[in-house]
């Protein structure tokens, strides 16, 4: 069996949010939708500051909430515990984002897939073959980059990030990377006590 998850190391994060551009050129994501963000927090007084980055991301729970309350079976979760959307399916209910408890879902804003990013409806060609992909008003999150997972590659926001901040490999293998710094560095759970298991971790 394989178990896909992610590791985010806090300490490497340095807030340059090339996953974010990665992530929305991969998924030709439209104005204001993003799968993944990078929160940033100041602490101390002047002049002993510091600041320090929280990298975002759909965490693929083991119990998704989200697939849970779907009514129509837009979401699921694949045999390697990718939680999928299925576009064609889903009918924009939105109880999916009222389920999930880290807000990551985002629905598809009809007027800028048709109007395209200046308003006007005059796609640019990266819109027009990026936009396909999407179904006006339904919710949608990332989904690991599966694809690229399928051909054995990393996710995008992975293989983007300068820091190695983001490691993406299998949680059932224990000699895996993910695994060994899960294990090492006592790595943590978002909002354990939702019970969601997810497959993300932070470690700092």
């Amino acid at each position: 069996m394989t178990s896909y998850g992610m590791v985010f190391d806090v300490k490497r994060c340095i807030g340059c949010n090339a996953c974010t551009v990665a992530c929305k050129q991969e998924n030709s994501l439209p104005d204001g939708m993003f799968f993944t963000r990078t929160l940033s927090f100041e602490s101390g007084e002047f002049p002993n500051v510091s600041r320090s980055y929280l990298p975002t991301i759909c965490n693929h729970c083991e119990d998704a909430p989200c697939e849970k309350v779907c009514p129509s079976g837009a979401t699921y979760t694949r045999d390697d515990g990718i939680v999928m959307v299925d576009g064609k399916l889903c009918i924009g209910c939105g109880s999916c984002a009222v389920a999930c408890p880290y807000d990551m879902r985002t629905q598809v804003d009809g007027d800028i897939i048709k109007g395209g990013l200046f308003g006007d409806g005059a796609l640019t060609p990266f819109e027009e073959q990026g936009y396909s992909r999407f179904e006006c008003g339904t919710f949608t999150k990332c989904d690991f980059c599966s694809e690229r997972v399928d051909a054995g590659k990393d996710p995008a926001c992975v293989a983007t990030c300068p820091t190695d901040a983001r490691v993406f490999g299998d949680l059932d293998d224990p000699d895996s990377k993910v695994s060994r710094l899960i294990r090492e560095r006592k790595g943590q759970q978002p909002l354990p006590e939702k019970n969601t298991r997810p497959k993300v971790y932070y470690i700092d």
